[in-house]
């Protein structure tokens, strides 16, 4: 295509050459007002000169006309992967391409949009993608744009400057409906046996049946235990009560029972993670006799702030007769009605250091221990010499709940406890060898010696540790929902005091008294997930040596089978990288745990319903319209010029901008220089010669 222009090229700057037409001017106004006959041949000489200044050009151009763009965003994140969605996308784009193509001079270029897995809660960010591809092309080669999305973006606030008209293909179906379950308010921590409320909503979405509007299915499960459902109302705040069962991480699961019609589940489930943390651990200390160990108990557990201490030492045994009278003993009765029967459930812990059979506390005392023990209690026996004779606590009502029976024989010598193999994969004792102290420590010899080992035969539960000729000495069980442990010797305080080095004692019965208080942390069998980004590092702890592999269930509902490889004894593990976010289920088969990735119903899934209201903005400001797919699946293409309406109820408009790029230009003077100038001279000599008659 040639184009012809004229254009000037002036042999002096445009300012004075202005200044000369300025004073042709001033001398033909002098010559009107003298009444000159020549004025009008030295006004058109005066302009001849002046076109001669500016060099008149005829300039040509040859252009190569491109094609007008039609910009193609197609949404295909998470949430318009729901329902029909996907085959409504795929036949408008289809459609949409053939048809721009179909137009003379027009192209189109597609940009398609996904979430960004990594990236906690990515969101829909449509027109950024918008502004990303405009900026990629010349603008005044942009014709249009549509947006074929479910109009749930989450970045529509983000201002656009584009040239020409948007539109919006809206995915869904108007009988579309979904629920969706909120957490509103949640605590990061909360006291054990004290109650907390949660805050939580399920919001009703689109055209819900009427044979399910207004309540909904919710269960409710804490870790791996058994789920609960309720029937809740719906668009409505609930408030649920409820009281932790342990402390550490307690995960609480909520899923609302989906309904057939459902657009998706992904946003029926929510998992919180609440810390339960003890306000006091209350712990009855009953000493049976004065001993050196006696002060290193009361010591460890006096310097925990947290700790609330009853102890009571039997100073005074029953069968002693010295004649004092009583009112001139200066110590106090042992409160044993009110500790053992009234107020023993106040307890965490109750120890009996050194403690036996001399008649202080009744067989329906100790019966009362035992059954406090069976309803979710513990307990912690440290024996002494007494536990192999006939006044041993294995004759008492205790006997029931005691996992060793004491063979009649004491060591009195030295010897280091050693942890057994069930105690290298047991979590109270896995790894101690690591808290070895004292110079001249060897692997063989990590802690300083006992004295003292009271010999028992196993009955139930785990040994953890041996003592001499490899009998146990420390021994864990569950009786029922409660927790016992057994110290066969009362020589502990000796690592406390340092001798030889001395031993773990304090981490020990740390790790003893948070086992006993079922911390999760320190549970024998326990099945854990830690996420972090959509790294998730999984971990199995058994006390058994099979290794099993584990089964993940996606989000999507997809089933991964994963391997694991032992770490250490007792402990499996691996490595998994999430598919995306939300809710992943992990079991072994017999544990069962969950573990979310981002937020459990991410940003995709806050909203399901098509809507176009968020683009309406920007479809006001470029004259385009939004088009309501199950209703127009195929609307037609107009051209319109710029600034008019650009859609209609079937319809959307382009408008042509007919870029072009210059591939040659030729330029060619209007006149010759000489020819202007001989011009001019004949017509200065014309007027002379008027003049001069």
């Amino acid at each position: 295509m040639d184009i012809t222009n004229l254009a000037f090229s002036p042999l002096i700057p445009w300012p004075a050459l202005w200044v000369l037409a300025a004073f042709a001017a001033l001398c033909l106004i002098f010559s009107l007002w003298r009444g000159l006959p020549g004025w009008a041949l030295r006004t058109l000489a005066a302009l001849v000169l002046l076109g001669a200044l500016a060099e008149p050009n005829l300039q040509q151009e040859q252009r190569e006309a491109l094609s007008d763009i039609v910009l193609v965003i197609v949404d295909r994140t998470e949430s318009q992967t729901v329902s029909t969605r996907p085959e409504q996308i795929t036949k408008a784009v289809d459609a949409l391409l053939v048809k721009i193509g179909g137009l003379d001079g027009f192209t189109t270029k597609t940009v398609q949009v996904t979430n960004d897995t990594a990236k906690q809660d990515d969101g829909t960010h449509l027109i950024s993608a918008l502004i990303s591809a405009a900026n990629a092309v010349a603008q005044d080669r942009l014709a249009g744009a549509v947006l074929i999305t479910d109009g749930q973006v989450h970045d529509a606030d983000i201002p656009v400057d584009f040239p020409a008209p948007v539109h919006v293909y809206l995915t869904g179906q108007e009988t579309d409906w979904d629920r969706r379950l909120v957490i509103k308010n949640a605590p990061a921590f909360a006291i054990l046996d004290e109650e907390i409320t949660l805050s939580l909503r399920i919001d009703d979405q689109g055209q819900v049946p009427s044979a399910v509007q207004g309540h909904a299915r919710i269960s409710i499960a804490i870790d791996d235990n058994k789920p609960v459902e309720f029937t809740v109302e719906t668009n409505a705040d609930l408030e649920l009560p409820l009281s932790l069962p342990h402390g550490g991480i307690n995960l609480l699961q909520f899923n609302v029972i989906p309904v057939e019609g459902e657009l998706t589940e992904r946003n029926n489930s929510a998992v919180v993670s609440i810390n339960g943390v003890r306000d006091r651990l209350r712990v009855l200390l009953v000493s049976g006799e004065p001993y050196a160990g006696e002060r290193t108990w009361r010591n460890l557990l006096k310097s925990d702030s947290a700790v609330d201490l009853v102890h009571f030492t039997i100073l005074r045994p029953p069968e002693k007769q010295d004649g004092v009278p009583v009112n001139e003993l200066s110590l106090i009765a042992f409160p044993t009605r009110e500790l053992f029967l009234e107020k023993v459930d106040e307890f965490d812990l109750i120890i009996f250091d050194r403690y036996s059979k001399r008649g202080l506390l009744p067989n329906a005392y100790l019966s009362s221990v035992v059954d406090y023990t069976k309803r979710g209690g513990a307990v912690l026996v440290a024996t002494g010499p007494a536990f192999a004779g006939v006044n041993s606590l294995y004759r008492t009502p205790l006997s029931i709940i005691l996992p060793a029976k004491p063979t009649a024989r004491v060591y009195d010598v030295g010897y280091t406890p050693i942890i057994s193999d069930i105690g290298k994969r047991h979590p109270v004792t896995e790894g101690l060898e690591a808290f070895s102290s004292g110079f001249g420590r060897s692997e063989d010899q990590p802690w300083g010696r006992w004295f003292r080992h009271i010999d028992a035969d196993q009955k139930t539960g785990s040994v953890v540790m041996d003592g001499v000729d490899d009998r146990p000495l420390l021994l864990l069980d569950r009786v029922e929902e409660g927790r016992i442990a057994m110290l066969l010797s009362d020589q502990a305080w000796l690592w406390a005091r340092g001798f030889e080095g001395g031993g773990p004692q304090q981490e020990l019965l740390r790790r003893l008294a948070h086992w006993m208080m079922k911390e999760p942390e320190l549970e024998e069998e326990r099945l854990t997930a830690t996420a972090v980004g959509q790294n998730v590092t999984i971990v199995r702890r058994s006390l058994g040596v099979e290794n099993k592999s584990v089964t993940i269930e996606t989000p999507h509902g997809e089933q991964i089978e994963l391997d694991l490889s032992e770490t250490s004894p007792g402990r499996w593990q691996s490595d998994f990288t999430g598919v995306g976010n939300g809710l992943y289920r992990l079991t072994d088969g017999l544990m069962s745990t969950v573990f979310a990735l981002g937020p459990s119903a991410p940003k995709e899934f806050e909203n399901t319903i098509a809507n176009a209201e968020k683009l309406k903005p920007l479809l006001a400001e470029t004259s385009g319209v939004a088009l309501a797919l199950h209703k127009v699946a195929n609307p037609d293409i107009r051209l319109v010029r710029t600034g008019r309406t650009a859609g209609g109820q079937n319809w959307i408009g382009f408008t042509p901008r007919n870029a072009y790029i210059t591939t040659d230009i030729s330029s060619h003077p209007l006149l010759p220089a000489w020819m202007m100038l001989l011009l001019t001279g004949m017509l200065i000599i014309w007027a002379w010669r008027v003049e001069s008659r």
